[in-house]
């Protein structure tokens, strides 16, 4: 299984930084994550078992929202992609 541009993003800014929001991570991209477009994106990186999702209930402070954050398999592909694009040096301790 690859990843394409946009899930290898979402998974890197979600290590970093989960459980998130998926409106967070457009913000934390600077631009590069559509609002358009993650919950697409989210939503297909959760069938490939790559992310979890929970709705987090916010009694009086307006309605249910759903946070993200990557599963093992998820974070092994981080590494993987970030290897394949020569990002990682091979003996990295992960």
């Amino acid at each position: 299984m690859a990843l394409s541009t946009l899930e290898s993003l979402a998974l890197d800014l979600l290590a970093a930084n989960a459980p998130t929001y998926g409106l967070d991570l457009v913000a934390l991209s600077r631009g590069k994550l559509k609002r358009g477009s993650v919950y697409v994106t989210l939503g297909r990186m959760e069938q490939k078992g790559l992310v979890t999702s929970r709705i987090e209930e916010r009694p009086g402070e307006g309605p249910a929202r759903r946070l993200y954050e990557p599963t093992p398999l998820g974070l092994r592909m981080l590494v993987v992609a970030s290897l394949v694009r020569g990002q990682l040096p091979l003996d990295a301790k992960i």
